[in-house]
């Protein structure tokens, strides 16, 4: 997830106030790492190089796998199980959804850290902190790890150091929107209402877009468009290049989803189209080159969750607990399920669904028709997206701990 709860723009302010007092008061300077297999224990010491991680190199860079945010891996593994191999204590509150590539996990936390984490062991490689809460989830690309925090700064820090490569000043407010780094160029909003380019370069600015309020909102960028939702109820579709607006799409409230793109050869019109969700309750498409409705469903609850889209096939929750499987060419629900209150955006692997749950748990549920294949117990709200790679699993949740799970 790339940030918390849509309640709107005062109750949502109104709760990060809240949640920032409860966290100032349990986080500590002791976070550790514990393998389920033995119980041990490893102090947050910066040590880039310790261990090598199993874990393959292919990477879930970003939030929702890729800039496309479809939510859908390449893997074809085929599983019934997940055994915890170790979690992590971050001494905060994790929302940041998390990135893997080259066998580290990133992920940041509401103890004002971004902490990269060795894939198959949990050990900590390097932490960073930051004057704010860390929600947004970050994105690696070319080395380096690109992320926002409630200290109103945007980050470029190295990938294997820790080290920061450069600072970028926003308006009031802090950051949110996850990252979407595309042809050099880093994408993103904050909550001083403006959508960024930047040079992932240098961290200069390229183009700036203002939007009517605050945005949580990550970016989709395919065919030279950024398409992204605001608070002011707008969904914008963007000039990549220029950041000139080509469309904008009303709704009938906030927008905190992230659009997801439905491929071309299953849009409903042959040409790519975007997907997202509104505090109205509905799940929209419409096409990505110039805002053209193509169908909408309508849930009982607002639309936090960003959708995944993987064979033809949109899969997103709402508030209202639903969890659905919906045609991306004609917008019919193929099948839903109850699960309690879904803020979490689901991730796709071969023909498995990973997607957590305000009732404490992370469900592995099979796509063909949304039954039950596993459950992992947190007991805590699990409102990130949750990063598969090869056959491992990462999460985090409002117990304040990073996961890692091995898959079977």
């Amino acid at each position: 997830m790339a940030g918390i709860s849509r309640l709107g723009a005062s109750g949502f302010l109104a709760l990060v106030m809240v949640l920032a007092a409860c966290t100032s008061s349990t986080v500590g300077s002791d976070q550790s790492s514990t393998a389920a297999s033995t119980d041990t224990t490893t102090a947050n010491t910066e040590s880039p190089s310790a261990g090598t991680s199993s874990i393959g190199v292919d990477a879930w860079a970003t939030f929702r796998f890729d800039a496309e945010r479809t939510g859908s891996s390449n893997s074809e593994v085929e599983l019934s199980s997940a055994e915890e191999l170790w979690r992590f204590d971050t001494g905060g509150v994790v929302e940041s959804s998390p990135a893997v590539v080259d066998g580290v996990v990133y992920a940041g936390t509401f103890n004002n850290t971004l902490f990269a984490l060795d894939a198959s062991t949990g050990q900590v490689r390097w932490s960073f902190p930051v004057g704010g809460l860390v929600r947004a989830s970050p994105s690696v690309v070319d080395g380096r790890v690109f992320f926002g925090a409630d200290d109103d700064l945007f980050y470029a820090v190295d990938a294997q150091s820790g080290e920061e490569l450069w600072r970028f000043e926003l308006g009031g407010g802090g950051e949110q929107s996850s990252p979407a780094v595309v042809d050099g160029v880093v994408y993103f909003g904050g909550f001083d209402n403006v959508v960024y380019a930047l040079d992932a370069e240098s961290g200069e600015e390229v183009w700036r877009f203002e939007t009517g309020a605050g945005i949580l909102s990550s970016p989709l960028v395919a065919d030279g468009v950024v398409a992204i939702g605001s608070i002011d109820s707008i969904f914008y579709g963007l000039d990549a290049q220029t950041g000139d607006e080509l469309w904008r799409v009303q709704t009938g409230r906030s927008i905190f989803s992230s659009g997801a793109l439905i491929p071309a050869d299953v849009s409903p019109n042959g040409a790519p189209a975007v997907v997202f969700g509104s505090d109205d309750g509905s799940i929209t498409a419409v096409n990505l080159a110039n805002g053209e409705p193509l169908w909408s469903v309508q849930t009982q609850g607002p639309v936090f969750a960003t959708a995944a889209v993987a064979d033809g096939v949109v899969y997103i929750g709402s508030r209202d607990g639903s969890f659905q499987a919906i045609d991306a060419g004609s917008g019919e629900t193929a099948w839903s399920i109850d699960l309690t209150e879904v803020l979490s955006s689901a991730a796709i692997s071969g023909n498995r669904i990973f997607v957590g749950s305000s009732d404490g748990n992370l469900y592995i549920l099979d796509t063909a028709d949304g039954s039950e294949v596993d459950a992992i117990s947190v007991g805590e709200l699990v409102w990130t997206s949750p990063a598969v790679i090869d056959d491992h699993l990462f999460f985090g949740a409002h117990d304040g701990n990073l996961r890692g799970y091995a898959l079977d």
